[in-house]
């Protein structure tokens, strides 16, 4: 496709999308429960559902058409800003998430911890718009953004407002990430204008990550800003320790952001693995990313509460979660003998386990590799391993990948895929579909390892040396 019409396809799609979300988008005073058919049977139903799929159909055909970056970065950036600007005035869409964080900020400013009480202990004003489930559950979010919650409601004073300004501050988030990729892309041998294609042009973020808006995007600017420093400037101890805040900042926002951390310490290297090397450069990173952690929970003056908070996010089920698929697969199969089994528990177990051992293999491998592809690698396994995964969430690896990884297919697809999940008003299908994505789900795992399993046998072989006849 010509880089031209790409763009004004991409547009198009843009607009249609932000056209579903007036029609049919989360709105405060919408359904909080509903279904595909309830969404058709109602006003504009057909039209909400078409430009809807059309929309994200269009938005994903221009971004897959050109993934190889276009002209240039600046061309990238012009078109991602195009694309952007439809749903920077449209109602929030594909999530209710904006109006949690409206009321966790509420909460704390009206002098209630969020980690200790669900929104519904103040009440919040805008109660009746939060999602059942998270109405009575602790936020899941790092002190930071609690603060940064708090601090946007008052300013704000308004629901409207308060929607205007986590919307301008995911703007933001886009605007850093564009310095921060074409960086990280240089320091990783990557074409910039690739990254920033792959990373900001993906339908994920113009729809979740701005239309939603999610918190996701700013703690995807501190990450990737905190790898670029500490790649830009490595054995260079101030720098590195302002990498190490950055990073700090992405964790005080959500805490999967630690999973890089160790990656970026071998990074902070920048040559052969010495442990003593690692603990003078890498050391800088750590402790920055511990002062920034620690000093804005007690600055905030909150506690560690929120590390708790986190188990909160497995309340939700959905197959979307490669060990939540598995564990629904195996209590279908019970049920056809008559037996009645919760295997979630144990599947989510042992998908912990399963990460744990792959966070420490990975790092183990990037020693003697490329530590910020490996960081990559630790997001993406960190988002499949997750006892849920919400379709944002790939934009996690997406933006680190997209500015390390010489291969790019394997990931664009998942986020493709990830982009037709969710409704305008936050409907997500996967709870619709159980029955047959979870066995689908189950099989692709199933597929996965036996692939892994073949590479590596292959790989072992090949470095075993020939017998001489």
């Amino acid at each position: 496709m010509p880089p031209h019409l790409a763009r004004w396809t991409g547009l198009a799609g843009s607009m249609l999308l932000a056209l579903s979300a007036f029609l049919g988008g989360a709105f405060p005073s919408g359904p909080l429960r509903s279904t595909p058919v309830s969404i058709w049977q109602g006003a504009n139903g057909p039209l909400i559902l078409a430009a809807w799929a059309v929309g994200t159909g269009l938005m994903a055909y221009a971004w897959w058409a050109l993934r190889d970056g276009g002209p240039s970065t600046r061309w990238a950036l012009l078109t991602v800003g195009l694309w952007l600007l439809p749903l920077l005035v449209a109602p929030p869409f594909g999530s209710r998430d904006v109006y949690a964080y409206a009321c966790q900020g509420a909460s704390f400013a009206g002098g209630i911890s969020p980690y200790e009480q669900g929104v519904s202990a103040l009440p919040c004003p805008w109660l009746d718009s939060v999602s059942y489930i998270w109405r009575d559950t602790p936020a899941p979010y790092g002190p930071l953004f609690v603060l940064v919650a708090a601090a946007v409601v008052k300013v704000a004073g308004s629901l409207t407002a308060s929607i205007v300004l986590f919307r301008a501050l995911a703007l933001l988030g886009v605007v850093l990430s564009a310095w921060a990729l074409p960086v990280l892309a240089r320091r990783a041998g990557v074409p910039a204008k690739r990254a920033v294609w792959l990373a900001l042009g993906s339908p994920l973020v113009a729809a979740h990550l701005i239309g939603g808006p999610h918190n996701d995007i700013l703690m995807l600017a501190a990450l990737v800003g905190g790898l670029a420093v500490v790649a830009a400037h490595p054995r260079r101890r101030g720098m590195l320790l302002v990498g190490g805040l950055l990073l700090g900042v992405a964790v005080s926002i959500k805490v999967t952001a630690v999973v890089v951390v160790p990656f970026a310490a071998l990074a902070a290297t920048a040559g052969p693995y010495r442990l003593r090397t690692l603990i003078r450069d890498g050391g800088w990173v750590v402790g920055g990313t511990v002062a920034a952690v620690v000093g804005v929970t007690i600055a905030g003056g909150l506690d560690f509460g929120w590390v708790g908070g986190l188990s909160q996010g497995g309340a939700a089920v959905a197959w979307t979660s490669p060990p939540t698929a598995v564990g629904q697969t195996v209590g279908y199969v019970a049920a056809l003998f008559g037996a009645h089994i919760d295997a979630l528990p144990v599947t989510r177990g042992i998908a912990v386990v399963v990460l744990a051992v792959l966070l420490v293999w990975l790092w183990w491998r990037a020693r003697t590799r490329d530590p910020l592809y490996y960081a990559g690698l630790a997001l993406a396994v960190t988002v499949a391993l997750s006892p849920v995964v919400h379709p944002w969430y790939w934009t996690w690896p997406l933006f680190v990948l997209a500015a390390t990884a010489r291969r790019t297919g394997w990931f664009t697809v998942v986020a493709l895929v990830a982009s037709f999940l969710v409704l305008p008003d936050g409907t997500g299908l996967p709870r619709f579909t159980k029955t047959v994505g979870a066995p689908l789900m189950t099989l692709l795992v199933i597929v996965v390892i036996v692939v892994v399993v073949r590479l590596v046998r292959s790989a072992r072989a090949a470095r075993q040396p020939v017998a001489a006849d």
